[in-house]
């Protein structure tokens, strides 16, 4: 059981986010069995345009969806699911989806999690530390983002993709983040978007934290500080591209391949 929670430390989310979407009705995608689903739709770029509504989706662990769920995503058109858990979660707990679905596993950086040993012995606000660490390896981005980006390129038209880890917060949040930057969103936008998932998971990660407490020996402060997700995590992944590549549009070009006609392509697939 201790070994089950420390695997998925990154399900958590704590309190509240100051960053509440006021069109979360909206945005927000109310499934049975999945928590944190939302679209990525109508944020405003610099240049006045709108990410297009209906097109692509984050969210959490999708093992539970129900047939009622199943059906929610067909409606939407959502053929495309990149996976960015690592292989054992996945195995774990494989997506639910419909028939037809174009799947795809982007699991790098997901299975060394050796690191996840020291956290019993931290106290009080050093689980901050630790995700700052996590959010600051910029070893394994390219590789995961890469194929994210790749299939958003081949999306078609007329159908609609979803991106998700288990949290749907740190993995999925970092993907959110670099696709809202290429789009042309500001990076307050991208922000509030990231901060949204401690309000989404509010319910899901009181419930998370107690158990990480209870079965898996977790100081409590600690448990709650990595649970949810701050500002300078988000930061910290912005700083660190920007150190390694000299800007994080150097690293979108030279590391995922979104030369300017790339980037072209998804503004006009993802903007109006």
């Amino acid at each position: 059981m201790k070994k089950y929670f420390l695997s998925i430390i990154f399900m958590g989310v704590l309190s509240v986010s100051q960053a509440q979407v006021a069109d979360s009705v909206k945005r927000h995608v109310v499934l049975q069995g999945a928590s944190n689903f939302r679209d990525l739709g109508g944020y405003t770029t610099a240049d006045g345009h709108h990410v297009k509504w209906g097109q692509i989706y984050r969210s959490a662990d999708m093992s539970k969806l129900t047939d009622a769920d199943l059906a929610v995503l067909k409606e939407r058109k959502i053929t495309y699911d990149v996976d960015l858990r690592g292989t054992q979660e996945s195995a774990q707990a494989p997506d639910r989806i419909n028939p037809g679905t174009d799947y795809i596993l982007s699991p790098a950086g997901s299975d060394n999690m050796d690191w996840i040993k020291t956290i019993t012995k931290l106290k009080g606000n050093q689980g901050d530390s630790v995700m700052n660490m996590y959010y600051g390896n910029t070893r394994f981005l390219a590789e995961r983002y890469k194929i994210f980006f790749d299939k958003l390129l081949k999306l078609p038209n007329d159908n609609s993709l979803v991106f998700h880890c288990t949290a749907g917060k740190d993995r999925t949040g970092i993907g959110a983040a670099l696709l809202l930057y290429s789009l042309g969103v500001p990076y307050d936008t991208i922000v509030d978007d990231y901060l949204a998932s401690n309000y989404y998971r509010r319910a899901d990660n009181v419930k998370m934290v107690n158990q990480m407490v209870k079965y898996a020996h977790i100081d409590e402060e600690v448990a709650k500080n990595m649970a949810g997700v701050k500002k300078e995590f988000l930061d910290t992944t912005f700083k660190a591209i920007t150190s390694q590549y000299g800007s994080v549009d150097n690293f979108l070009k030279t590391q995922i391949g979104l030369d300017d006609q790339k980037i072209g392509l998804l503004k006009k697939k993802f903007l109006e």
